[in-house]
């Protein structure tokens, strides 16, 4: 049966294409929200962008009839923009001239115009509460959400038979007793009946474990770190390996993984010099209260925010009581080794042999994920670091954050590995602090 859907203005900031997402139905933009998107257009920001496009879309459809009588759209549907016949004050509101008041008066009055049912999208649990509290139905605009709890954890332990761990490091690889429960690149625990352990990685496309290639030496290191744990030595696999393009690490504060991030980029970079440049990167989000605008060139604005990525950095430059190679890390930035890079300008470019690393990444949208992985040239690596638990984007949360939504989307592919890290490295204090808190 044909519905109603009035869409409130945070789901086009969301989402601009959302307009086309609603199949046969009668799709509402009440005027209100064009105001606000108008306001909100001239940001040099994702939010701004997207106003923007959503602007766009909507003089597109502009051109093909009445937007006030409705122009088709989507599968025999209809898009309309509702202008009521004056704003009148919606009698429950405390605040009966703001936007939000505004857009649910609309719903409202739609609802009882039309008898049809009207259901009111939008991404802010207060409007939804208000809104079903006066008889209007809503939804959340969910066009990418995963459950947080399903999320997989790129590895697992499997009991083999006794002799299989000898063949796995004798002929290099062995056959998973059950490879249907198996996707690409997850991490593996083999446990024999004598107690032995060993770990692997399995390869979907041959159909085989195959051990770690990284850190066979106990005495090797990446850039002074060696891995603490089981799902380190996981982490490092991956990090290091020239075939998994996209890596990424979730896992709560402590856990290493920015530490281990940039250590392998710098060791691929420096050492090994497979890649041309380390790149590094982070949202600028803030959390809790912002301090405004900062002053200065771009690498003073972007230095409060990169500070825990200089912190390591120092760190492994100073490992082993001596600096590595001889430098500070500041001679790399000076030499072009290592660029710190705002990600509002990373639109449109190309990043060819390049090892990228976006920290915090929890906090960027799905299409914000898509725009920086898709700047990748030949060549290129992205890791993505972040904990869907601690994010600060007051636009999402753990379900449709881009972070979740990549590993969601793309962990079962030979060119990508995902890992879940849960044992705190950073400090007993830290590790009470993320378990209990």
């Amino acid at each position: 049966m044909r519905k109603n859907y009035v869409l409130d203005t945070n789901v086009l900031i969301h989402d601009p294409y959302s307009i086309f997402k609603f199949e046969d139905n009668h799709l509402y933009i009440p005027v209100y929200v064009l105001e606000e998107l108008d306001k909100i257009k001239t940001e040099q920001s994702q939010r701004g962008r997207n106003s923007r496009e959503a602007c766009r879309i909507i003089d597109d459809l502009r051109c093909a009839g009445s937007l006030s009588q409705g122009v088709p759209i989507g599968d025999d549907g209809k898009f309309i923009i509702y202008v009521p016949k004056k704003r009148r004050s919606l009698e429950v509101a405390l605040d009966d001239k703001s936007f939000d008041s505004a857009i649910l008066q609309c719903a409202l009055e739609i609802q009882e115009t039309t008898q049809l049912r009207t259901i009111l999208v939008t991404m802010d649990v207060n409007l939804r509460v208000r809104s079903e509290s006066i008889g209007v139905q809503t939804a959340s605009y969910e066009s990418q959400s995963v459950d947080p709890s399903k999320m997989i954890s790129g590895q697992m332990s499997l009991d083999v038979d006794y002799g299989k761990i000898d063949e796995l490091f004798a002929v290099g690889r062995i056959r998973p007793p059950c490879p249907e429960e198996m996707y690409d690149n997850v991490c593996v625990m083999l446990k024999d009946a004598n107690g032995r352990t060993a770990l692997g990685r399995y390869n979907a496309t041959s159909n085989e474990i195959r051990p770690l290639k990284q850190l066979k030496d106990k005495e090797k290191d990446v850039m002074g770190i060696k891995p603490r744990n089981r799902e380190q030595q996981f982490a490092i696999d991956l990090l290091m390996d020239e075939n998994v393009k996209l890596v990424t690490l979730v896992g709560m504060a402590g856990t290493g993984k920015t530490l281990l991030a940039v250590a392998a980029g710098l060791h691929k970079t420096l050492v090994d010099g497979k890649y041309t440049r380390l790149i590094i990167s982070r949202p600028v989000v803030p959390m809790g209260k912002d301090i405004g605008y900062l002053p200065g060139s771009m690498k003073e604005k972007m230095d409060p925010w990169m500070q825990p990525i200089y912190d390591n950095l120092e760190l492994l430059m100073m490992l082993g009581g001596k600096r590595k190679m001889g430098m500070e890390y500041d001679e790399l930035f000076q030499r072009d080794q290592i660029r710190v890079e705002p990600l509002t300008y990373i639109r449109g470019r190309s990043l060819p042999n390049q090892y990228i690393i976006i920290d915090e990444s929890q906090n960027l949208t799905p299409h914000e994920i898509k725009t920086i992985i898709t700047r990748c040239g030949e060549g290129s690596k992205v890791v993505l670091t972040g904990d869907p638990d601690q994010i600060d984007n007051p636009y999402m949360d753990k379900a449709t954050c881009g972070l979740s939504i990549a590993v969601e989307k793309l962990h079962n592919n030979p060119i990508v590995g995902h890992l879940t890290l849960t044992k705190g490295e950073r400090s007993e204090l830290a590790n009470l602090a993320a378990t209990l808190m």
